[in-house]
């Protein structure tokens, strides 16, 4: 006789929407996307549903699950220079296993997606005043507003780790891990200068620094809320979060060949070591979608989501 697991989903999605919480890390924007869904799928548009881990869960031994976060502000410091963040926009699918452990599956395009913002003082602060002859010549250029300005967006690199259910529930304890590079624009340092790499990243694990206000509610597969719905969405809003526990590298490609990059790095204190830096992300708000019983959806749970998640598609 098949066992079948009989924990509610809504505990797991808890503890997922801590995930959520992730939003912690950096500027994300919101999905670009054409895709709108209908009612209380709306903030899962990136759910990598067709994923084949998604579709393959089964509702018994492993639960597929969406997750979205989002953030209209916040900041990121990186050594002795610190970036405000616009929007974020963190999603992703998490299957849950029998041993309690959890896969997190990024959509195409990465788990993040950032708002570029404006790093304060621009290239005068990033690498300004000098007495190296390159820079000097380029500070001395700097009177223009469009050659100062440097845009600076956090990008996702690699796949995130280390989901810790329940720690989205409760305070201090690392929800995810984040890998993330952070780009900077500007016509002197090119269209490839980065603060961080996928084989180097700036691992991000936030968490709570304040409590989330929580509530669910059930909803039809194409997304209308019913109290009897096969689906349940677990909301968390309103908490702040943070991390100061990374290092960051240094900086690369900036500047022909490079060659910039020694003066970024000089200037921001980079690279850091984990103690100097800090993230904040302000009043998150957290959404988690599952069945409202996995039993419901055995043997077919991921390929039930993908189906109902598709159903609501405007």
């Amino acid at each position: 006789m098949r066992s079948i697991r009989r924990v509610p989903i809504l505990a797991r999605a808890g503890t997922v929407a801590v995930v959520t919480a992730l939003a912690t890390l950096v500027s994300v924007a919101p999905s670009s996307a054409a895709t709108q869904l209908n009612g209380s799928w709306g903030p899962f548009t990136r759910c990598p549903v067709d994923a084949p881990a998604m579709l393959a869960a089964d509702g018994q031994v492993d639960t597929a699950i969406c997750i979205a976060s989002s953030s209209a502000s916040g900041s990121i410091k990186l050594g002795s220079s610190e970036v405000p963040t616009g929007r974020t926009d963190l999603q992703a699918g998490v299957i849950t296993h029998a041993n309690g452990t959890s896969t997190v599956v990024s959509p195409p395009g990465g788990a993040l997606v950032a708002d570029p913002a404006q790093l304060p003082g621009g290239l005068l602060g990033l690498m300004c005043p000098s007495d190296i002859p390159v820079v000097t010549a380029i500070c001395k250029q700097l009177t223009d507003n469009s050659l100062n300005r440097v845009t600076a967006t956090v990008e996702s690199v690699n796949t995130p780790t280390d989901f810790k259910l329940l720690a989205g529930v409760m305070k201090g304890q690392p929800i995810i891990s984040l890998p993330v590079r952070i780009k900077l624009d500007n016509p002197f340092l090119g269209d490839k200068c980065y603060i961080g790499s996928a084989s180097q990243p700036i691992v991000l694990r936030p968490q709570n620094a304040t409590a989330p206000s929580v509530k669910t509610e059930r909803f039809d597969g194409d997304g209308t809320p019913n109290t009897t719905g096969v689906l349940n969405r677990l909301s968390a809003l309103g908490a702040n979060q943070g991390d100061s526990t990374y290092a960051v590298p240094g900086a690369n490609g900036c500047g022909l060949l490079g060659i910039l990059d020694w003066a970024v790095n000089l200037k921001s204190g980079l690279p850091s070591a984990a103690g100097n830096n800090n993230v904040v992300l302000n009043g998150a708000s957290t959404y988690v979608a599952a069945f409202t019983s996995p039993d419901t959806a055995v043997p077919n749970e991921g390929r039930l989501l993908a189906e109902y998640w598709h159903s609501a598609v405007r």
